[in-house]
């Protein structure tokens, strides 16, 4: 494997990692209403389980108030029932066409759940970074031992990838510090 894709995949699954972080992050409830929070909601209809997005469309039409717009309004008591038996802590009202989920405001005892909870993502994170780290370093030793690389790019590489590391880990750090004062806020 040559030096540039060691790097290469290197900062790629590192970029993923922050991408799974942030979709993590996004299902975070803060005392406002955003779309993410029922993006991991599964409903089970027409035979299936499906996820919410491709049965209906999610809006924010207040800052506490998310609204569910089934495409089929046959499928509106499913959802209902996938909402109640979900975690979210919320309880569904519906007109027949639409249903209004009510955000409750949050307790400061569940701020600092979230918030902790938050910090065991951005470790998941940090961890994952290292991960890649470490498996980029094996793979420059491994070309190193099989003479395709010499010693000085194999420090070169390690060195870039500790730097990726670095600047990957700050990424991860910043996002937590971020989704923590939202909550913190609401």
């Amino acid at each position: 494997m040559s030096a540039d894709n060691i790097t290469t995949e290197a900062e790629d699954r590192m970029e993923k990692a922050i991408e799974h972080l942030k979709h993590n992050l996004s299902g975070i409830r803060t005392g406002r209403a955003n779309p993410g929070l029922v993006d991991s909601l599964r409903v089970e209809v027409y035979g299936s389980l499906q996820p919410i997005k491709q049965i209906a469309s999610v809006s924010v039409p207040e800052p506490t108030q998310l609204l569910i717009r089934p495409y089929d309004t046959g499928a509106i008591k499913d959802i209902e029932k996938a909402i109640v038996a979900s975690d979210l802590g919320m309880a569904p009202q519906s007109d027949g066409r639409v249903i209004r989920l009510n955000v409750p405001a949050l307790s400061t005892e569940v701020r600092k759940k979230l918030v902790s909870r938050i910090k065991e993502l951005s470790e998941e994170a940090k961890v994952s970074i290292r991960n890649v780290r470490r498996d980029s370093n094996k793979s420059a030793e491994t070309a190193e031992k099989n003479k395709e690389i010499g010693e000085d790019i194999r420090d070169d590489i390690k060195n870039e990838v500790q730097e990726l590391t670095k600047k990957f880990e700050e990424k991860v750090a910043e996002l937590a510090k971020t989704r923590e004062t939202e909550v913190m806020e609401g």
